[in-house]
């Protein structure tokens, strides 16, 4: 089954689309990729993610994965080689838990920053920096957070490293620099750098000005 044809429905400026092709290619698998229109969703993705109606889906053996992190273990479990998540059960179980922090927190948190105005702006800016610091400690005296290789928890934070600078740059706040977050700040780079990673990211400009409209239009759709 491993050997059959892998299709991935994502969208060219998704971190979660952007997860599922990290895994893929650090697993060295050949995957098909198909980018929808969010905006016009096809017939196929609307068949094979009904409930949701969302990218990122797997299509593997005649059957749908939805959802990032269940398409990541669905990618380890399936593929053996270079695994990404850890062998021993208590790891396995904690990077397990901090991927759902990251999805339940910093993912709501940081676009509240981005996209938003003001009070509710600083809130989350306040809320951000907290959270940020938490993934800190976890960093501490590691080179990833997975230890001295990418593992499951590196690609699922991985978004942060390259879209946090656009939300600073495009927003004019400052969330972690070298001095207060040097952990992340070096992870930042080092995961950045790993030539698998590097491939895939999506181009500066095109993202910068994708990611800016974005903000205009939450910011005039509560305005």
């Amino acid at each position: 089954m491993a050997r059959e044809e892998v299709t991935l429905l994502g969208m060219w400026a998704s971190p979660l689309a952007l997860r599922i092709e990290w895994a893929l290619k650090c697993k060295g698998i050949c995957y098909k990729y198909i980018d929808e229109d969010l905006l016009n969703k096809s017939q196929r993705l609307l068949t094979h993610n009904p409930i949701h109606k969302k990218i990122p889906v797997l299509l593997h053996g005649g059957k749908s994965i939805p959802e990032s992190l269940v398409i990541l273990e669905y990618i380890d479990e399936t593929w053996k080689q270079n695994p990404l998540l850890p062998e021993d059960p208590y790891e396995r179980a904690m990077a397990r838990f901090w991927a759902k922090f990251v999805d339940e927190k910093c993912w709501t948190t940081l676009p509240g920053v981005f996209g938003n105005e003001g009070d509710e702006q600083e809130k989350s800016k306040e809320k951000a920096i907290e959270e940020l610091g938490i993934l800190e400690k976890q960093l501490e005296g590691k080179k990833f957070f997975g230890g001295e290789s990418v593992g499951f928890l590196d690609i699922v934070c991985g978004w942060i490293a390259y879209w946090l600078p656009f939300i600073e740059d495009i927003t004019g706040l400052n969330l972690v620099g070298e001095t207060s977050f040097p952990a992340l700040s070096a992870w930042f780079k080092a995961y950045l750098g790993v030539p698998w990673v590097k491939e895939l990211l999506p181009p500066p400009d095109k993202l910068r000005a994708h990611l800016t409209t974005f903000r205009q239009k939450l910011l005039s759709s509560r305005s």
